[in-house]
């Protein structure tokens, strides 16, 4: 579902036999239901004033069947206004691989109860939801949309065999929602497997209930559309939700006993899985020198380990392709090492054996990921904790390392597992640890730009571009599969989308998608018509060059939602511009440097005999932040809108005077 995969625990997969059953509850995805009068007639809804549309009706049924897990959805919306047309354009969101969209059905009923029935032809495409997370959809439209009619639809979502492990139920929609039911059919098959449930953020009416026969039902109304905003936490962590955790033994109740019952059990497995002492010895003496410093024999396993095959990253085969390549099973870290390829986390734990041969006080540890959810070790979900790194001691100090994670560079962790919790295994006790938190300098992009500036106005030259850290990491993995027309057109439109007016851009170099130490550098050849904008005889030169981004952030007064960044992150632009002969600087902005601690703004025009040099600095070293500082930080990008909008006045040389 994102750009990077997301690592699945080992210790939490599912082995599920054949079985069948009969599911006793009714289906949402077998057909439409009556038409209501009393909703036709609606014109809006008290509890959600000056809503465009709402949801009248939504049911989620959930069936974890072993072999053909499925979610049946039914909606029915209402629309009031010209605005909640927009709603007649549906994207059904799924995880391709692991989910399908199937027998989808809809209809539209106009104000006077007519129906309007259509085949639907649904389009697949892929969607970018923030940094680092994307998904596909399902996207169709309904025809004849208008205020006063109502659209219904259903459909299945197919789900992979095994994937009763994220089961749950989204309470929280886009829309008001006036009543909505769910249910679960959970597993039943061979093999015993206990069933524990958690909610937040529940309306009061709704709490999740369990009949007879072990279904789960619960019906909730009058739900509050859910608000989406720049710069959030993870919408999963947000939204009104009731997750479902199946173990396959009965653990404790008490948090601390069930964490040491987890570590002892992944311990056990850990050891056995890298307990090759003396193949990994081997190993370690073709890869370093026994006159290399400590840190030199870490980076030189780290870089062995990324240089081998990972299958993780790679596209999923068909099992006919696989069997057609006959891969060898991996059962520990000599056939990792002998075969040459594994998955993300085999990787890492042959890391892990590697630097304990080297002699390293070594730990391996499983730790959150903060694409979608924050960890909470009271709610004792040991899926949450699907991302293994390995902790080394080094000159007294820890140091996590994840060469598993592709292009992530040697000292640093995929921002998806900085700064999050994670547990440390132990034969004896298993301990609580945090990653670290890059610092913002250490992801960077810098822009240096040699741009001339014409007699008309435009402004044209070279800028090279260059990401270090996470901001090259997460850029060498959402390009990774793509071909050098994708990733050329890629660089090109993040140039541009920086660039606060339309511009024409170039990739004329090659840069490097395959290193994970080297920065990733991009030169374009760029061209900004009409930069420089007249007044009167004088010119006026804006200074916010890249500035873009800054430009419509927390634009809002009102905020729903605390404030939250991938990582921290630095960005530098350095602009040289060379002046038409002739023409003079009258007066430059004054230089600024606004300090808000957690996040610093500088500017700084110099004028070097008809040569203007122009830097600028922003850097964020902020992850998480309450909703209560919100105006502040507003108030702070006011300024820096501001800042960046002033303008370099110019006189034109004699020709152009005289004009």
């Amino acid at each position: 579902m994102s750009s990077g995969r997301i690592k699945q625990s080992a210790f939490a997969a599912f082995i599920f036999f054949a079985f069948s059953f009969v599911p006793k509850l009714a289906p949402a995805a077998t057909g439409f239901q009556l038409v209501d009068p009393v909703e036709l007639k609606m014109t809006n809804e008290p509890l959600a004033p000056g809503a465009a549309a709402i949801i009248l009706y939504r049911q989620v049924d959930r069936f974890d069947d072993a072999h053909t897990p499925r979610e049946d959805t039914y909606l029915r919306i209402k629309i009031f206004a010209e605005e909640g047309r927009k709603y007649g354009n549906v994207e059904i969101p799924f995880e391709k691989g692991f989910e399908d969209i199937v027998n989808l059905h809809a209809r539209t009923i106009k104000p006077d109860g007519a129906i309007v029935p259509f085949d639907v032809q649904a389009f697949e495409k892929p969607v970018e939801k923030g940094r680092g997370l994307s998904y596909y959809v399902k996207t169709f439209s309904f025809p004849a949309v208008e205020p006063g009619c109502i659209l219904e639809y259903y459909f299945t979502n197919d789900l992979k065999e095994g994937y009763i492990y994220q089961s749950h139920w989204i309470v929280s929609a886009d829309m008001f929602t006036k009543h909505a039911s769910f249910a679960l059919r959970p597993y039943n098959g061979y093999g015993e497997y206990h069933l524990r449930w958690s909610w937040q953020q529940l309306p009061a009416d709704a709490k999740p209930t369990k009949d007879q026969r072990g279904n789960m039902f619960m019906e909730a109304h009058n739900i509050p559309a859910f608000e989406t905003e720049d710069y959030m936490p993870p919408e999963n962590e947000l939204k009104a939700r009731v997750d479902f955790i199946y173990e396959s033994e009965m653990l404790e109740s008490d948090p601390d006993k069930y964490w040491q019952h987890i570590d002892k059990k992944w311990n056990g497995y850990l050891d056995s899985f890298v307990g090759k002492r003396k193949v990994m010895e081997e190993a370690v003496g073709q890869i370093v020198s026994p006159n290399d410093a400590p840190e030199v024999k870490l980076r030189k396993i780290y870089d062995r380990v990324q240089k081998l095959r990972n299958t993780s990253y790679e596209i999923g085969k068909t099992e006919q392709e696989l069997k057609r390549d006959k891969e060898k099973a991996i059962n520990n870290v000599e056939d990792v090492w002998k075969n040459g390829y594994g998955n993300d986390i085999q990787l890492t734990w042959l890391y892990l054996g590697l630097v304990r041969a080297a002699g390293f006080e070594a730990y391996g540890c499983w730790v959150a990921n903060r694409r979608e959810y924050f960890f909470d070790p009271k709610l004792m979900k040991q899926r949450e904790l699907d991302s293994n790194v390995v902790l080394v001691k080094l000159n007294g100090k820890d140091l996590y390392l994840d060469p598993g994670s592709a292009y992530t560079p040697y000292g640093m962790l995929p921002w998806t597992e900085t700064g999050v919790a994670g547990m440390k295994l132990d034969p004896d006790h298993g301990t609580w640890i945090r990653t670290t938190l890059p610092e913002a300098s250490e992801s960077q992009i810098r822009r240096d730009a040699k741009l001339k500036l014409s007699d008309a106005g435009d402004l044209e030259g070279t800028v090279t571009v260059t990401f270090t850290g996470l901001e090259a990491a997460y850029r060498r993995q959402r390009a990774r599969h793509e071909d050098e027309t994708a990733r050329k057109k890629y660089i090109e439109n993040g140039v541009k989308e920086e660039i606060p007016v339309a511009a024409e851009v170039e990739l004329t170099s090659k840069p490097d998608w395959t290193s994970s130490e080297e920065p990733l550098v991009a030169v374009l050849d760029v061209k900004i018509p009409g930069w420089a904008s007249n007044a009167g005889k004088r010119e006026m030169l804006p200074v916010g060059f890249f500035s873009a981004p800054e430009k419509h952030i927390f634009e809002h007064s009102d905020r729903v939602h605390p404030i939250y960044y991938a990582y921290p992150n630095e960005k530098i632009d350095d602009v040289t511009v060379e002046l038409p002969a002739g023409w003079k600087v009258e007066s430059t902005p004054q230089d600024t440097k606004q300090d808000g601690k957690i996040i610093v703004y500088n500017l700084n025009v110099q004028n070097n005999n008809g040569t203007l040099h122009i830097t600028r600095k922003l850097n964020v070293d902020i992850l998480l932040l309450e909703r209560k500082y919100y105006p502040s930080l507003r108030d702070f990008y006011q300024k820096v809108r501001t800042h960046d909008e002033q303008q370099i006045l110019l006189q034109p040389g004699d020709v152009k005077a005289a004009n």
